[in-house]
């Protein structure tokens, strides 16, 4: 955004949803629990396939802008105890939906998954492997820690199926490194991909992060340079999102060093430039890949999706969450299990065959229309609202509020409408949440207030 535009800070500030899923987690509730997580389970048609991802909260040290539910435990047994509980809430799982289940991705996130001992990471995917037919494309991915990752890691991940790992860089500039308390040379990260792909874990993703403490925009384009030469197949740039009332750890950096929203649009197009320069493809509102990455293929054949793990190129139509804190998408509703390791292993110590599900959200037929539009503005920048009102039986006019709430956004130059076709534009990608915001029913003023910095 060049300062001509800069007027448009003050029209879409405010803060709004990722829009990773609709309904957002701000609509889930404990009027959601174990037995609608049992009940959606056990009535998926057994021809339809599953994605799973497994959540392992555990970190050998924690990032001060971190917003996830992670804590660190050093103890080994431990460790393994909570990867039993992984295997036999699987278990569970399966007794629900049946054996034999096609699954076309599955992904292992955090925290730091790797933090496990091998031997109980080697149990609980012999299992999966054991319970699920994993299709022969199937994207198997886990989250690494450069600073952290055991020497014999990447050959194990490589025996267990991993195709592909992700690994956070955040920025290489030390005084940034130094307000965030991750501290991570080049080397550490140059080396753990040199490793992983030296194992056989040919696909790494890299995470970016901009609008954090001391950070400027000819530092972060200095990263994204430097990021780009080691030729990752994705990257994530994320705007960091500073909710300290969520996460006391925030607190303790010196956010009076937080750069602005204008500094915040600039350093976001400064790495956008780098990332473009050196080949990548923009996909979405924050991912770059390879032309070569399938994430690439999805793009152009329409076939991108999202989810709660972000832009993927899985089409399952069940998302099953295994893990504390972990969600499920499912056709009936959403589903969230026990935030904390030591209340999910409560939960799960209740019974033989209990869920340890605490909250969630029923799907209504709206949400499902809502959750489709809103999916395609993010995934593929346009949505021809009468294909959707075709699909799903509409009448004529039923989106006429929502494209009345769009022509200030036309005015802008944020988006194009021809009848009911709406189109993402350039300039307007930044502001793809303000225009995936028109179609959420349940987001007002007060709700907002619950979500990160639109910007």
């Amino acid at each position: 955004m060049n300062a001509a535009d800069s007027s448009l800070l003050s029209r879409y500030g405010g803060n709004l949803p990722r829009y990773t899923s609709y309904p957002t987690a701000a609509q889930f509730s404990d009027a959601v629990g174990p037995e609608d997580s049992r009940a959606w389970l056990s009535s998926l048609p057994a021809d339809q396939p599953v994605s799973l991802y497994l959540h392992v909260p555990f970190c050998d040290t924690l990032c001060r802008f971190c917003g996830c539910n992670t804590a660190v435990l050093r103890n080994a047994d431990a460790r393994a105890a909570y990867a039993a509980l992984l295997h036999e809430e699987l278990r569970r799982i399966i007794a629900l939906i049946g054996p034999g289940r096609r699954l076309t991705h599955l992904q292992w996130g955090g925290g730091t998954p790797t933090t496990l001992p091998g031997s109980a990471m080697r149990r609980v995917m012999q299992a999966i492997r054991r319970d699920f037919d994993i299709a022969p494309d199937a994207e198997v991915s886990i989250e690494v820690d450069p600073r952290h990752l055991p020497p014999d890691y990447p050959a194990l991940l490589h025996e267990l199926g991993f195709n592909r790992a992700s690994m956070g860089v955040q920025d290489l500039d030390a005084n940034v490194q130094d307000a965030c308390g991750r501290i991570q040379s080049w080397e550490q990260t140059s080396d753990c991909l040199d490793a992983l792909r030296g194992a056989g874990v040919d696909s790494i993703n890299i995470d970016l992060i901009y609008g954090l403490p001391r950070q400027d925009t000819a530092g972060v384009a200095r990263t994204a340079r430097a990021v780009a030469s080691l030729r990752p197949d994705r990257l994530a740039v994320f705007g960091y999102a500073h909710v300290p009332w969520k996460q006391k750890r925030q607190a303790l950096m010196p956010v009076g060093a937080l750069p602005g929203p204008q500094a915040r649009i600039d350093q976001r197009a400064a790495i956008d430039a780098v990332l473009r320069d050196e080949g990548f493809l923009p996909v979405g509102l924050d991912h770059y890949v390879s032309p070569r990455d399938s994430m690439a293929r999805a793009l152009a054949t329409g076939s991108l999706h999202r989810n709660f793990q972000g832009y993927t190129t899985d089409s399952a139509p069940n998302l099953i969450g295994v893990g504390a804190s972990a969600i499920s998408s499912l056709p009936g509703g959403m589903t969230q299990n026990a935030v904390s390791s030591a209340a999910y292993a409560r939960l799960m110590a209740h019974s033989a065959d209990t869920l340890p599900v605490v909250r969630g959200v029923r799907l209504r037929p709206d949400d499902h229309v809502r959750a489709a539009i809103i999916e395609q503005v993010m995934c593929a920048l346009r949505v021809n609202l009468g294909q959707v009102r075709a699909r799903y039986h509409l009448s004529a006019g039923h989106f006429a509020p929502e494209l009345s709430r769009l022509a200030p956004m036309v005015a802008d130059g944020l988006v194009h409408v021809t009848g009911e076709q709406v189109q993402v534009t350039e300039k307007g990608r930044s502001f793809m949440r303000h225009i995936a915001a028109v179609f959420d029913r349940y987001l007002t003023a007060d709700s907002a207030t619950r979500h990160a910095s639109a910007l």
